[in-house]
């Protein structure tokens, strides 16, 4: 390990600050919006008056803050979860009791794997009441949980031992190449990661999805006509059209690409297809074709790879640094392996710095949206991907009066009054 370039007083007073910094711009945004929502509640917006009721705008709002209030308390849990990990040493303590009581039985390799585990139960647990709270009284008071403890316990199971099977494995390798490939382990790591996510994309919708979902052929044979119509015009091709039983678990509607090359498909939730009509369904897709055209999808992709590849360069720099450990409450092995330690700490770090460049990808993602919009108009009827849009946000509960900083920071997709004022412009 490498004294010279990263001290710990410095590390830890970086990690300090961003953290503080984070936490009070995410409560400065939240507190903004929810006064924003707040104020803008008793009156439907005038370019939405003939088109949502005054009941559905006030229970987006209620839902909008409810959610806002919820997150406050869920950033106020994962930064104690944070500074309890780390400067409070509770990564430290995990550490020693494994290291003592797993490793002579298990070796490095044993070890660090069980401390990944211990590491992932603990947070589970910490976040479980949360995730109940969310899922049994927050979207069950506004009428979109349709999930019974059944059926969660069930996806809980599932998604566990599909994290230990599929999970386990890459973080084996992952953790033998920091070992044993030497300096550039990390081009090797970012070689597997990125050949497991293009693998992922592959195996995703014929082998993963169908563990928790239903997916039926579509069976409606004019809307079948209509989207083999646009999808042909537009030069798409897929392995099918299939309809999700979405509305098992929430009201929520949706539609979407998934897979990759030529195992790409079509899937729409069925709380979709029961609440738009067969042009408003067309112009939900050709938005969607909209992203494939304009190669969005790829792009984010490769970005992410290049973001990636940058992230495993600096883990693979840091992990050499006894500062980076004792800077964040940790005490290094001296005789043994830290790679799975360095690995956590990172993951811990890295998202209080990228929490800023967020406002940029924001920006990114809402001119995705646009160019798909446009496209959607040009290939479908403008005014029925303005009516399915004004649906979609009324049966989801999405407020039509965000505070306009918040979504500058926030929001991936434009909000609803730009968004419409614009597909309304290209439909003239």
């Amino acid at each position: 390990m490498n004294m010279s370039f990263v001290q710990a007083p410095v590390v830890t007073v970086v990690f300090a600050t961003l953290l503080l910094a984070t936490l009070l711009v995410k409560l400065w945004l939240s507190s903004r919006q929810i006064r924003h929502v707040a104020l803008n509640r008793s009156q439907v917006p005038a370019a939405f008056a003939q088109s949502v009721s005054l009941e559905s705008h006030q229970r987006a709002a209620d839902y909008t803050i409810a959610k806002l209030r919820f997150g406050l308390l869920s950033t106020a849990v994962g930064t104690a979860t944070l500074v309890a990990w780390t400067l409070l040493g509770g990564l430290d303590a995990l550490n020693a009791l494994l290291l003592d009581t797993v490793r002579p039985h298990l070796g490095d390799l044993g070890y660090q794997l069980v401390l990944l585990l211990g590491f992932s139960v603990i947070g589970a647990l910490i976040d479980l009441p949360l995730e109940l709270w969310n899922t049994f009284r927050l979207e069950q008071r506004y009428g979109f949980n349709r999930m019974t403890p059944k059926l969660w316990l069930i996806d809980l199971i599932k998604s566990t031992v599909l994290g230990l099977a599929i999970g386990g494995p890459i973080a084996a390798l992952v953790l033998w190449l920091m070992g044993a490939a030497g300096t550039y382990w990390w081009l090797w790591a970012w070689a597997v990661w990125v050949g497991f996510s293009l693998l992922m994309m592959v195996i995703f919708p014929t082998l993963i999805a169908p563990l928790f979902n239903k997916f039926q052929p579509l069976q409606d044979d004019a809307l079948k006509t209509r989207v083999e119509g646009l999808m042909q015009r537009c030069g798409f091709a897929s392995k099918g059209l299939f309809v999700m039983d979405g509305s098992r678990r929430s009201a929520h509607a949706n539609a979407y690409f998934t897979g990759l090359g030529a195992a790409k498909r079509v899937v729409f939730f069925d709380t979709l297809l029961s609440r738009l009509s067969p042009g408003e369904v067309e112009a939900v897709l050709a938005h969607e074709l909209g992203h494939f055209k304009h190669k969005h999808v790829l792009k984010r992709m490769i970005g992410l790879f290049g973001l990636s590849l940058l992230a495993f360069w600096l883990l693979g720099w840091l992990s050499q640094q006894v500062g980076f450990y004792l800077g964040l409450g940790v005490r290094p092995n001296l005789d043994g392996a830290n790679n799975a330690m360095a690995i956590l700490l990172f993951m811990m770090s890295v998202p209080l710095a990228t929490f800023f460049i967020a406002p940029l990808l924001s920006t990114f993602s809402r001119r995705d949206e646009f160019q798909a919009d446009a496209y959607a108009c040009a290939h479908a009827r403008g005014q029925d991907l303005a009516q399915a849009l004004v649906k979609l946000y009324e049966d989801n509960a999405s407020t039509l009066t965000p505070d306009p900083l918040y979504v500058r920071f926030y929001y991936s997709h434009p909000p609803a009054s730009e968004r419409l004022a614009r597909v309304g412009q290209l439909s003239t």
